[in-house]
C-alpha cells in the first residue's frame, strides 16, 4: 500500500512541506513544516502550517508525527507548533545531538543549550515507525549534515536536502559536520532503491530556464539525469565538484535564526525578564 501525499511549496524559502497519510486509517505525518518568518521585522506567524492543519482536519486525518529530515538552515521549523496543536510526536535523526553540540554554544554561550529531550523520538538506520497500516522506514543519509535521514513510506522516499530535482543537483556539504564523501555514498544508497521509487525532495530552487516549482522525481530519473550524481559520476569526481561549488556559496539567508530555533525542535527561546523573546545573531561566526 502506498501513502496519500500532498505537497505544499513555500516560495519564501523554496521549501516543500509534505502531508503524508495512510488512506485506510487516516493516520498522518507532516514532513519538514515551515514557520512563516519575516526577517526584516523578525515577525513569526503560523498561517502556512495552519492551512495544512486545517486541510488535514477537513479530510479527517489524525496527525501522529512531525518528521524532520534534519535541522534546517534555511527556514524555521513549525514542528513545535504542530505538536502543541495536535499532540504529534516530533521525530528526527539521532545524530541531531552532534548538531546541537556544534551550534548550541554559538547561540547560548552562557549555557542552557538544548539537548535531545526537546524532540520526542530520535531515530536511526533501520528503525521503523507505524503510520496506520503503513511502515515508515528510516535510512541514515548523512553528508549535508550528520543528522540527515530519509523516510521511506510505501513507494516514496522523502530525502530532505540530500538530493534535489535532477536539473538542480545535490545539497551543499560545507556546514559544520557536512561531508561530500558521505553525501555521495548516501545518495548512491538512495539511488539503489527500486527505479520506480518516487523521490520527494525538500527544496526546489528552480535553476535558470525553469519557472515552475517541482519536487517529485524517481530513482530512474535521478540516475539518468541528475546533473551532479547521475550514473557514471565517480565518488572522486563528485567530491571534487561539490567542494569547489560549496566554496563559492554564501551562507543561507536564514541560517542564524533557523538553526537556533530548529535545534530546539521549533520552540522559541525562553522570554527574557521583560517578557519578550529574542533570537541571537552572533557576529563574525560564519565564513566569508
Amino acid at each position: 500500500m502506498n501513502p496519500d501525499i500532498k505537497a505544499f511549496y513555500d516560495p519564501a524559502t523554496h521549501t516543500i512541506t509534505y502531508l503524508v497519510s495512510d488512506p485506510a486509517t487516516k493516520r498522518a505525518a507532516i514532513i519538514d513544516p515551515v514557520l512563516d518568518y519575516d526577517s526584516s521585522s523578525a515577525r513569526i506567524t503560523t498561517q502556512g502550517v495552519d492551512d495544512i492543519l486545517a486541510l488535514a482536519a477537513v479530510e479527517g486525518l489524525t496527525i501522529g508525527y512531525v518528521l524532520e529530515t534534519h535541522a534546517h538552515a534555511d527556514h524555521l521549523t513549525a514542528a513545535h507548533h504542530i505538536r502543541e496543536a495536535t499532540g504529534a510526536h516530533i521525530v528526527i535523526g539521532a545524530h541531531i545531538v552532534a548538531v546541537q553540540q556544534i551550534f548550541g554554544p554559538l547561540f547560548n554561550p552562557d549555557g542552557g543549550a538544548p539537548d535531545a529531550t526537546v524532540f520526542d523520538r530520535l531515530v536511526a538506520e533501520g528503525d521503523v515507525l507505524a503510520l496506520g497500516h503503513l511502515d515508515m522506514h528510516v535510512m541514515h543519509t548523512p553528508g549535508h549534515t550528520p543528522a540527515c535521514v530519509t523516510y521511506l513510506i510505501g513507494d516514496a522516499a522523502f530525502v530532505g536536502d540530500t538530493v534535489f530535482m535532477p536539473d538542480y543537483g545535490t545539497a551543499r556539504t560545507d556546514f559544520p559536520g557536512g561531508d561530500a564523501t558521505s553525501l555521495y555514498r548516501s545518495i548512491r544508497r538512495i539511488l539503489d532503491l527500486p527505479p520506480e521509487t518516487r523521490i520527494f525532495t525538500g527544496h526546489d530552487y528552480m535553476p535558470e530556464g525553469r519557472t515552475r516549482a517541482a519536487w517529485e522525481s524517481t530513482v530512474a530519473e535521478q540516475r539518468a539525469k541528475n546533473i551532479h550524481v547521475h550514473d557514471g559520476v565517480s565518488e572522486a569526481e563528485f567530491v571534487a565538484m561539490r567542494r569547489e561549488r560549496d566554496s563559492t556559496l554564501a551562507p543561507p539567508v536564514l541560517i542564524l535564526p533557523s538553526l537556533q530555533v530548529n535545534i530546539r525542535a521549533g520552540e522559541l527561546p525562553p522570554a527574557s525578564a521583560n517578557g519578550k523573546i529574542y533570537l541571537r545573531l552572533p557576529v563574525n561566526v560564519l565564513g566569508g
